[in-house]
């Protein structure tokens, strides 16, 4: 399977936003409270899917850094301190088409948990 590489990816001002490129057509812009919330780190994803955990707290969440891994992923260093994912290109691109669902999915466990964004 080809994993899509990156053509780009910027960082918006404000920090809130990572715009990821694929080639020249195309082009999405993820938001860094669904990148905290979607870490690929044990931390979040836990070691299998039934131990994923519900992020709350993290619609103010913004990057600090962007620091590659090799050819192959990017390392996002959030405020909030949280700096354990890799990000790989498949992941990226994954989160790219899935984060509408993802993020759905992330609103629903918040509300039936109680927790607040």
């Amino acid at each position: 399977m080809t994993v899509a590489t990156p053509s780009e990816i910027r960082l918006s001002a404000d920090k809130r936003t990572l715009t990821v490129s694929f080639g020249d057509a195309e082009r999405h812009e993820l938001s860094a409270e669904l990148l905290r919330v979607e870490s690929p780190s044990a931390e979040v994803q836990g070691h299998d899917p039934s131990a994923k955990k519900t992020v709350p707290g993290k619609s103010s969440v913004t990057i600090r850094q962007i620091e590659p891994v090799g050819n192959y992923a990017v390392r996002l260093v959030f405020d909030d301190g949280h700096d354990t994912g890799i990000y790989s290109w498949s992941v990226l691109h994954r989160l790219a088409k899935e984060g509408e669902t993802l993020f759905a999915a992330y609103l629903r466990a918040l509300e039936e948990k109680g927790l607040s964004r």
